[in-house]
């Protein structure tokens, strides 16, 4: 059966879906209407449904599981799903969100062994016990959380995902560029998206916390590592580098990093974050495009589309 990518534009569509968001707007004209992300584990597609009240508000929240039958069109370079007829499913239908919610191809057990094996590369003590204490500290929610609730990784334990390749991009370019210090490149990379596990609610239907929303996983993550330092009686140079490494990722003040890299190793970790973040996007976007065609438009990537080539 086929599920909700691999239909094309213009394919009609009766698919069991989850909502993973649900969000209330109104048109310019001042009329209710409500914008789902509705998903199976092939991936996510947006549609709208229009005049809504406080019923549809209450029968199509965020992670209901519903019964969708529509059509995919293309609206503005993107593909979207037109809604003609929606339903909660019913319990003896046997949909579980399981059947629906996408996940990392490896199992977490499986990523968890691979991350564990970096440890072995890294020397300072100080920093290994700082990191190994944080991760055993938030380890349930790290192994299951996504990276973000929309773009990259976001599926379950898609920032278990995230962190493992990063890892593995990390060694390769400490491999190339052997002056860079593996166990504040690594560690930074461990550590800095660990605060999206009190900023996100959960593994599905991720939306923000209070304290997502007025803290932000950057700031928690710093008041994170100094818990950790203070728990362990760990003082030095070693904590600021960490916190900095932290505080930088994101690269720049107008994409939310209250500090510029001033490390090497930080600048590192922001390029690396920021090459597995748009290949894990470029990854979803050619998956669902023929060769000898361009991709929906990629909004993180400047709105831009991309060419599949006809060639292997």
């Amino acid at each position: 059966m086929k599920k909700l990518l691999d239909h094309k534009v213009g394919e009609p569509v009766d698919l069991f879906l989850f909502i993973k968001q649900s969000t209330k707007g109104v048109t310019q004209q001042g009329s209710p209407f409500m914008s789902l992300v509705l998903q199976d584990k092939s991936g996510d597609l947006e549609a709208k449904l229009w005049d809504t009240g406080e019923e549809q508000e209450r029968l199509y929240p965020a992670a209901a599981i519903v019964r969708v039958g529509g059509e995919v069109h293309e609206y503005r370079g993107k593909n979207q799903l037109r809604i003609k007829s929606i339903r909660p499913a019913k319990a003896d239908e046997g949909i579980t969100m399981s059947d629906l919610v996408p996940s990392a191809e490896k199992s977490k057990e499986e990523l968890m062994e691979e991350l564990m094996q970096f440890f072995f590369e890294m020397k300072n003590p100080q920093i290994q016990r700082i990191t190994r204490h944080l991760i055993k500290k938030h380890q349930e929610a790290f192994t299951m959380y996504p990276a973000a609730t929309r773009n990259h990784h976001d599926y379950v334990s898609g920032l278990l995902d995230h962190v493992v390749s990063m890892l593995k991009l990390s060694k390769a370019v400490s491999d190339l560029y052997p002056t860079l210090n593996k166990d504040l490149l690594y560690s930074g990379v461990i550590l800095h998206d660990i605060g999206k596990v009190i900023e996100l609610s959960g593994p599905v239907a991720a939306h923000y916390t209070v304290e997502g929303n007025l803290l932000g996983h950057i700031s928690i993550m710093v008041t994170e590592i100094s818990k950790a330092a203070d728990e362990l009686d760990i003082s030095g140079e070693e904590v600021m580098l960490l916190q900095h490494m932290v505080l930088s990722h994101h690269g720049k003040e107008e994409w939310g990093s209250p500090k510029r890299p001033m490390l090497p190793e930080a600048e590192m970790l922001h390029y690396i974050d920021n090459i597995d973040a748009k290949m894990n996007m470029l990854n979803r976007a050619m998956s669902k495009t023929e060769p000898g065609e361009f991709s929906e438009r990629i909004f993180p990537l400047e709105n831009r589309s991309f060419y599949k080539p006809t060639f292997e």
